[in-house]
């Protein structure tokens, strides 16, 4: 069965909570933080409640087999098993344990991509700085996007201790391929981290095919679920081969005497014994939230919205659209010389339409190739509709006129 647009948003409180003195929301922004729907809401709403009237620890308790849930509904999103799935704070904090447990010595090789997110970068960076570890980058097809031969050749010269591939650049549409490289990770032995933050939610993820070690995401993005949460797949081999993050705590691991500690069976050895029981929750809702609508569904609905945005965009006089690759998603990244970027923002927001802006510093390789230092970034979602996107066009066509 087909979803009701009309439906789902009803089930989102933004749509339906209108204020009489200014136009609806139009929510462009969702590769920034989507909109949540009510069963999200009312999950944590109501835990937070249970907590105020019994306490915490207590309120835990009670809630235990539902805060548990939360493990097969991710590992079902992701075609995994719940033994594999660890709750993080955010995609930057899931990842950052992941990128921890890998044993690197000295002189050890990472080798990722052009496209890869600005956090990652800068944590592959620092472990340079601090450790001595090389940092190699595939390059770039023409098309955009990272060149899997190119990968291949490099990880058979330097023979890396990870591989680290963003799927999703949060600066761009590109879709990287993700299981391409997967293939010859497993073909050398190579560990894989694939940060999957901006496309977990907004289009389907089997970790099965795309053969990572390790994918984290957020949340709050496409996935429709709270701030402040995240999680973290670890694969068997990750687990069956002893990997653990660099500081596990009481829940990562037992004390078993003095001097002595046990690793956590499976994911939970990359949690951390505090964590908001409301987040977890709410994670669980938006998780299976997104399962009852359908990721495929989901997925071409994204698209369809994505590709009308991009061809409304390049209709606009002067607007270049920047998007690259054999393959694009929900985020569309635009510039036009005649723009202010304050200025822009502003018209929009006076519209009640949210849109976001992308920097130079989150797209220091990328950026520089198109020959901007920003850019307008817009990401639907399926609840939003193609009179919305039209709107959207049509306020920076007024907006910024060309006589």
């Amino acid at each position: 069965m087909t979803p009701s647009i009309e439906s789902l948003r009803a089930d989102t409180p933004a749509f339906v909570n209108t204020m009489a003195d200014q136009p609806s929301l139009i929510h462009l922004n969702n590769a920034g933080a989507a909109l949540p729907p009510m069963p999200v809401l009312r999950a944590m709403q109501e835990h937070l409640d249970l907590e105020a009237r019994m306490g915490g620890y207590e309120a835990a308790d009670v809630k235990a087999t539902e805060i548990a849930g939360f493990y097969p509904a991710i590992a079902r999103l992701l075609n995994a098993q719940p033994r594999n799935i660890a709750f993080a704070a955010s995609a930057t904090d899931a990842y950052a344990r992941a990128l921890s447990a890998i044993p690197f010595r000295p002189g050890d090789a990472i080798l990722t991509t052009e496209n890869d997110y600005i956090s990652n970068q800068i944590a592959f960076l620092a472990l340079q700085k601090r450790f001595g570890i090389r940092l190699i980058r595939a390059r770039d097809t023409a098309e955009g996007g990272v060149d899997v031969t190119d990968f291949e050749q490099l990880l058979k010269k330097y023979r890396p201790v990870l591989a680290a591939v963003t799927h999703v650049p949060t600066n761009s549409g590109l879709v990287q391929p993700v299981e391409a490289i997967g293939n010859i990770c497993r073909a050398h032995g190579v560990w894989y981290l694939v940060d999957a933050c901006q496309s977990a939610g907004q289009m389907a993820l089997d970790v099965q095919r795309i053969g990572c070690d390790f994918l984290s995401a957020t949340m709050r993005k496409f996935l429709r679920g709270p701030r402040g949460a995240g999680f973290l797949y670890a694969s068997d081999r990750a687990l069956d081969g002893g990997l653990e993050m660099l500081l596990p705590d009481m829940r990562s691991a037992d004390w078993t005497g003095p001097d002595e500690y046990v690793t956590a069976p499976g994911a939970h050895r990359f949690e951390y014994w505090e964590m908001s029981p409301a987040l977890v929750l709410g994670s669980k809702a938006a998780a299976e939230y997104a399962l009852a609508v359908g990721m495929d569904w989901i997925e071409q609905r994204v698209k369809m919205l994505a590709n009308l945005t991009r061809q409304r965009l390049r209709e606009l006089p002067g607007v270049q659209v920047l998007d690259k690759g054999t393959e694009l998603c929900g985020i569309i990244t635009a510039f036009a010389p005649q723009w202010d970027p304050k200025q822009l923002l502003e018209k929009l927001r006076a519209e009640n339409i949210n849109c976001r802006l992308s920097s130079l510093a989150v797209a220091q390789i990328d950026f520089p190739r198109k020959g901007v230092t920003w850019a307008l970034r817009v990401s639907p979602h399926y609840y939003n509709t193609e009179e919305e996107v039209e709107r959207m066009a049509e306020v920076i066509r007024r907006s910024f006129v060309i006589s």
